[in-house]
């Protein structure tokens, strides 16, 4: 009697007992080359998202960076080639170089979004503020703003605080506050160093609440770096002059701490926290898609 399709055939033993013939060699190999695939497929994406997302997120972007963007390159060039293999028409299983393709996408595609907003958010200002001076002692009130106009840290002298009744505000969207660096009670010749923070204060009278304000032992601060905001803290510095009857030759933007490299530190490692989480997500989502590519060939496919 014909046996059915998928089937192995009985063999009739010496005892009367059936036993059921061995896997064809080739079913054999088509297992292993689906377990192999499904491996691949798991771990590979994987591994190019995390070296991609440490790349464009740290060091690498700033110093480094035709190293960084050259692995985003080989990247896509694997994904272009999976595409390639997964239509030539003597291939008998183009599915999984099909999933391997989209996959390889998604992680490079993923890992650079992931990577660009880490770098800007956290990383890019740490690295630009290592290659400017720091500078101990400043006098508010004797150096003027476009004598240190390299500094990416201050430490300014005993004494020196924030004359939180010259705060001021401009909105425009955000909040962005503004007060200035003093040392004593005297008015000063120019105003050029200011402490800044961004939706920290609120009320119609400008009420200065941003960074370290009240922190008695707070008077260094660390350059403000984004070239997007600082035309808007020199509105604020602008609307200061005008209530104040004060002048602001040179202004320059700090963020008021007592440890500005502690600050730097802080911001490094919370775009290290990013990275660990990201790379954490992407493997859970790329389990989860292999695990359901798994399912879906063994359904309709019978591998």
């Amino acid at each position: 009697m014909a046996q059915p399709y998928n089937t192995f055939p009985d063999v009739q033993m010496a005892d009367g007992e059936q036993a059921l013939l061995p896997l064809a060699p080739g079913k054999h190999k088509r297992m292993n080359l689906n377990a192999l695939a499904i491996v691949i497929n798991l771990l590979l994406p994987w591994c190019f998202f995390c070296f991609i997302c440490y790349a464009l997120s740290f060091t690498w972007h700033y110093q480094a960076p035709v190293f960084a963007w050259s692995s985003v390159l080989l990247g896509l060039g694997i994904a272009a080639l999976s595409g390639k293999l997964a239509f030539r028409s003597d291939e008998s299983d183009p599915k999984w170089y099909t999933f391997f393709t989209f996959a390889m996408l998604a992680a490079v595609l993923l890992a650079v979004a992931c990577g660009e907003w880490n770098y800007r958010t956290y990383n890019e200002a740490v690295n630009d503020l290592e290659n400017m001076n720091a500078y101990p002692n400043v006098n508010p009130a004797a150096l003027k703003g476009q004598q240190l106009m390299d500094a990416g840290r201050l430490y300014f002298v005993e004494g020196s605080a924030l004359d939180l009744k010259k705060a001021m505000s401009f909105k425009n969207d955000d909040t962005y506050c503004v007060a200035p660096i003093v040392v004593g009670k005297d008015q000063m010749p120019s105003y050029d160093y200011w402490a800044v923070g961004m939706n920290c204060c609120p009320g119609q009278s400008p009420d200065f609440r941003c960074g370290e304000y009240n922190n008695a032992h707070a008077r260094a601060g660390l350059r403000l770096m984004s070239d997007d905001q600082r035309p808007f803290y020199r509105l604020a510095v602008q609307q200061a002059e005008a209530a104040y009857n004060l002048r602001s030759e040179h202004p320059m933007f700090f963020h008021w701490v007592q440890d500005p490299v502690a600050m730097a530190n802080e911001r490094l490692a919370a775009g290290t926290r990013f990275v660990l989480k990201s790379i954490t997500c992407f493997f859970v989502f790329n389990f989860f898609c292999v695990s359901c590519a798994i399912i879906v060939f063994s359904k309709f496919s019978g591998h």
